[in-house]
């Protein structure tokens, strides 16, 4: 079966409601593609303890303040979750959860977009799939040669699995430091980082990043230099399990090893140190296989955007993939504006 509409919207997690938010205010007809079979973005699969950088009012979504949780002043995963599927509910957005859009076509003026439940043809489109899906291993020697268990972050749902266990934890930024910080007290942890542990100050939290966020994007935009953004702060928001576990002396990190053997990593002076898991915090590449049959992306494998625009076509859109796409775009907060930007692009096309 085809079906037709102007924009076709792959992703259904806060990029993708945010694009379907101000796509809907315009006027402008469009459906959301979503494989995840219920809402609620990537957010209904972070562990258990995860929590927010901001607070609620600042961690909200165009057109709809999240609401407070009780008892927490920063929220966590679960009532971001359903924070997204009642912001999706309230607006009507036509979201069709349990559709994995598998390739898209250039046929002209028309853009084909295949999918296990049919095909859709559409005047532009907003890839909005984030990187949750797509997490990233280092090619590490000896990687395979481990006997003990490897997950990485998006596997990672709790301390209590690995009660009494020796546990390397991999990983220098937030969720690292998250992980590692919420495994003590049940197991033994080995925290390893490609570099010292870069903190940011304790009062900054995800409103002041935010801004500084933004103010980067400005300066490039006209010209200026580089303040450096975020990065140039720290690498680690302390929050406060974090701060609490590193203040306690229990967040010593190690520098990274060269190898794993069978029994845990091996560092490059001949030490080793059994392990019964290795948890890989090393982050993630934005998911983009649907698009690869446009053959939009540069030498170096990135695709070149203006704004969110692919520069090579201006049809496509992509939202909410970090910096690369808008500053703090990949943020609930930062990427209502990018959204709202895209549609006014779209609308301007389109007409």
């Amino acid at each position: 079966m085809t079906q037709q509409t102007d924009v076709v919207v792959v992703g259904g997690g806060q990029a993708g409601l945010a694009a379907g938010y101000h796509l809907r205010r315009l006027g402008i007809e469009h459906v959301i593609l979503d494989a995840q079979t219920a809402p609620g973005g990537a957010w209904q699969y972070m562990w258990e303890s995860l929590r927010l950088f901001s607070p609620a009012a600042y961690s909200s979504l165009p057109g709809r303040l999240m609401p407070v949780q009780k008892g927490r002043l920063y929220p966590d995963a679960a009532h971001v979750a359903a924070y997204l599927a009642d912001y999706e509910k309230r607006y009507e957005l036509p979201v069709q959860h349990g559709v994995r859009v598998d390739a898209v076509h250039d046929e002209g003026a028309l853009l084909r977009v295949e999918t296990g439940f049919g095909t859709w043809r559409a005047r532009a489109l907003v890839s909005a799939t984030g990187t949750w899906s797509r997490p990233f291993v280092p090619a590490l020697a000896g990687r395979h040669a481990f006997a003990g268990r490897q997950l990485h972050t998006v596997q990672y749902a709790g301390p209590a699995e690995f009660a009494g266990q020796r546990v390397v934890v991999v990983g220098g930024g937030n969720s690292g430091a998250q992980i590692a910080a919420d495994l003590t007290g049940h197991a033994a942890v080995t925290w390893v980082t490609q570099r010292p542990p870069r903190y940011l100050a304790d009062d900054i939290d995800g409103r002041a990043l935010f801004d500084v966020a933004t103010a980067r994007r400005r300066a490039l935009d006209e010209g200026r230099n580089d303040t450096g953004g975020v990065a140039s702060l720290g690498d680690i928001v302390a929050v406060p399990p974090v701060r609490a576990a590193r203040d306690a002396g229990l967040l010593a990190a190690r520098p990274m090893f060269t190898s794993l053997t069978a029994t845990g990593p091996q560092w490059a002076d001949g030490t080793r140190q059994d392990a019964d898991a290795v948890i890989w915090c090393t982050g993630f590449r934005p998911a983009l296989a649907h698009v690869a049959a446009l053959r939009l992306r540069g030498t170096r494998g990135h695709i070149p955007t203006t704004g969110t625009r692919a520069a090579d076509d201006p049809r496509l859109h992509f939202l909410g993939y970090g910096d690369w796409t808008g500053p703090a775009s990949a943020t609930l907060i930062g990427v209502g504006r990018t959204a709202r930007d895209a549609a006014l692009d779209i609308r301007a096309l389109l007409s």
